[in-house]
């Protein structure tokens, strides 16, 4: 089987051609978790890929941090708006992990899109003010790949049939 047959769901995607791109540019993840009233909710947020983990961060005392200790459970999409659009979903459990300082990942990721100087001054006035983070960092369970030539949603006639 190659990763252009690999039924949605299937982790291989994760090596596919799409979701590698997706992974490496300067575009917001969406995150989507259940918040502690109960209710859904779904935010942009940076994000860096380790090969292992998506992972996130936000500064001590983020609403959501409480709710994911709560519910670890998320769904998560990078995807872009150009056509055809490419789309990689994720599912999993957050894993959040309080940071004393700044989250490594979260200036690899802010490096990326800022130039250079502006980064240093940034990062130095951070840790200046005594800056603590929350690193969240979800490892797929699920992978789903769309980049409607290939591969498309259930619903679409051409689809490849699991992508629930």
């Amino acid at each position: 089987m190659t990763i252009d047959t690999l039924p949605q769901g299937d982790l291989g995607l994760m090596q596919s051609v799409v979701a590698q791109e997706l992974l490496q540019m300067d575009i917001p993840a969406r995150l989507a978790y259940t918040a502690s009233d109960g209710t859904p909710r779904v935010l942009p947020i940076n994000h860096w890929w380790t090969g292992t983990e998506l992972v996130m961060a936000t500064f001590t005392g983020a609403a959501k941090v409480r709710a994911l200790r709560r519910n670890p459970a998320v769904a998560i999409t990078i995807d872009t708006a150009d056509a055809p659009p490419h789309v990689l979903l994720l599912r999993g459990d957050a894993v959040v992990t309080d940071v004393d300082g700044i989250v490594p990942e979260y200036e690899l990721t802010m490096r990326r899109g800022m130039p250079a100087g502006a980064a240093d001054e940034y990062f130095a006035g951070l840790r200046a003010d005594g800056a603590t983070m929350h690193r969240i960092a979800v490892r797929p369970t699920w992978v789903g790949v769309l980049d409607f030539e290939t591969r498309f949603p259930g619903a679409a006639p051409s689809a490849i049939s699991g992508s629930d």
